[in-house]
């Protein structure tokens, strides 16, 4: 059997970190990653000092090389089961012992069923405007959705251009929310969407039931977040009302030896958020180590 310090499962950012930082400990360390980053479909990722613009798939290969130039064991792979002690069975049989999980295993955005979104997602159907606002500045943009959280999320995307519309594919809204709405200048079509409509690669419009197509160079959602939990569900971790395993500022959980970082732990983690999380959890991992190693060697020296 394969045997760790610490088994990090999930190679994004926050799993890539996580493993630095205890390398560095001189721990010993396995990331398992199953290759399906969330932001895959993206071009480039932003708001990260010193990496603005890079793509998450450059980023990704530079942080797996750093990682290996520590020693670390980067396996490709998914992890099927987990149970205390820690030991961790792989897709293909592989069988994993740590003293310690740190999970990074991140999330999936659950979209709305509109024929084009799934296709766009990432490209110019977006999500988070800090992410990727600035690249569609003052350019005619979309929201497409319902109820408060679509009208927050037009409200704050007007900050990034003055022609928003906010499709809410068929729902009402209330007197309150179209005020606050005619307030900041954001359109409202309340007719259902048919699809986006894409020419020569991009989005340019977005076509109503009634055929009508309504120009847009970009379109944002509030997709629903649905965290990659089952490992951590199958260990025993304490989860809220939403299914969000419960963790302190260390992505500490309530399973001793467990931790969580990055969007498996916060749904509004951005890249730079999550690797600062993946920091914080590899310290306190190691220090909970170190503890675990210094009552081995007083009891030892005890005996003498």
């Amino acid at each position: 059997m394969n045997e760790y310090d610490v088994l990090v499962i999930g190679g994004g950012a926050a799993g890539l970190t996580a493993a630095m930082v205890l390398l560095r400990a001189r721990r010993s360390v396995a990331v398992v990653d199953a290759g399906a980053p969330r932001n895959a479909p993206a071009t480039a990722m932003h708001g990260f000092l010193s990496r603005d613009g890079m793509s998450p798939r450059e980023l990704i290969e530079a942080g797996r090389a750093e990682v290996a130039g520590y020693g670390g064991i980067l396996i490709d792979g998914t992890v099927v089961s987990a149970r205390p002690g820690f030991h961790a069975r792989l897709a293909d049989g592989t069988e994993l012992r740590a003293r310690k999980i740190l999970m990074a295993t991140g999330l999936r955005d659950e979209v709305p069923d509109v024929p084009g979104v799934r296709e766009r997602w990432g490209r110019d159907l977006l999500h988070c405007p800090y992410c990727h606002g600035h690249e569609v500045r003052d350019q005619p943009l979309g929201v497409l959705g319902a109820g408060s959280e679509a009208v927050q999320h037009a409200l704050l995307i007007r900050q990034w251009s003055p022609d928003v519309t906010l499709f809410s594919n068929g729902d009402d809204l209330t007197p309150e929310q179209l005020e606050l709405l005619a307030a900041r200048g954001v359109r409202v079509i309340t007719g259902s969407v048919a699809r986006l409509v894409v020419t020569d690669d991009r989005l340019s419009g977005v076509e109503l039931a009634g055929g009508v197509v309504v120009p847009r160079a970009a379109v944002f959602v509030r997709p629903r977040l649905v965290p990659n939990s089952d490992l951590l569900a199958s260990l025993g971790c304490d989860t809220d009302a939403g299914g969000w395993v419960t963790h302190d500022t260390t992505g500490r959980t309530s399973i001793a030896g467990v931790r969580v970082a990055g969007n498996a732990a916060d749904p509004r983690a951005q890249v730079i958020t999550a690797a600062g999380q993946g920091s914080a959890a590899a310290i306190a991992t190691n220090a909970e180590l170190v503890d675990e190693d210094l009552q081995r060697d007083l009891a030892a020296h005890r005996a003498r």
